[in-house]
């Protein structure tokens, strides 16, 4: 099972997305200094203290710098878990199918849907550099909505800027990343179009075997 199109995109961005731009807090290396971000305050301010606190800790930390992706696999699972709802990102890329599935398979489609971006994001995450930067730009929307889009543009030494978007709901904890966009793809929407044509040749459980196979 391959996603070859939202891949690329996210390749060239970096690794700086949604698991990535929550991946660490500072405490994942002992040179940051450990700066919890607010999941209630402004959903532009919480993903901006998110996103530089991820690179603060990545950029003090040899082997996340070095790009090793069983260390950066370690820090995502750690850190970044609480500020992701894998819950509605599973449910919204299976689509209709996720009410066909039992209790059962819908907590191991999300086991190992985690599984799967967090082997995309740390793969991704060796294209960091100490000259990587994240800027989070005007928020356009209204920060008392319970859904929000957070403008970000990533930059590489000598490579064009790169333009995420970021989809936030705010739950009783707080702003959650549930979505984004990477050069006018849709993550949720491309593993949607993914999952049904598994679903269809093989079924839900023969998509978890899918994912499971690639960790």
């Amino acid at each position: 099972m391959n996603f070859p199109s939202f891949l690329h995109v996210l390749r060239r961005a970096g690794g700086l997305c949604l698991l990535g731009a929550a991946l660490v807090l500072s405490a994942a290396s002992a040179g940051a200094a450990e700066r919890i971000p607010d999941p209630k305050a402004a959903p532009n301010d919480f993903l901006e203290a998110v996103a530089n606190n991820m690179l603060d800790a990545v950029k003090a930390d040899p082997q996340a710098l070095r790009g090793e992706p069983t260390h950066i696999a370690a820090l995502v699972r750690r850190y970044a878990l609480p500020y992701v709802d894998m819950n509605k990102t599973t449910r919204l890329a299976a689509g209709r199918y996720w009410r066909q599935a039992s209790a059962a398979q819908q907590q191991s489609l999300v086991q190992a849907f985690t599984g799967t971006l967090i082997r995309t994001y740390s793969g991704a995450f060796t294209r960091v550099t100490a000259g990587t930067t994240i800027s989070v730009l005007p928020f356009r929307g209204d920060p008392k909505a319970d859904d929000a889009v957070v403008r970000t543009t990533i930059s590489q030494p000598n490579s064009p800027a790169i333009g995420v978007d970021y989809r936030l709901e705010r739950t009783d904890a707080g702003w959650k990343v549930y979505d984004l966009n990477v050069e006018g793809i849709w993550l949720i929407q491309n593993y949607r179009n993914q999952f049904a044509a598994e679903i269809g040749s093989n079924g839900i459980d023969g998509l978890i075997k899918a994912l499971n196979a690639k960790q």
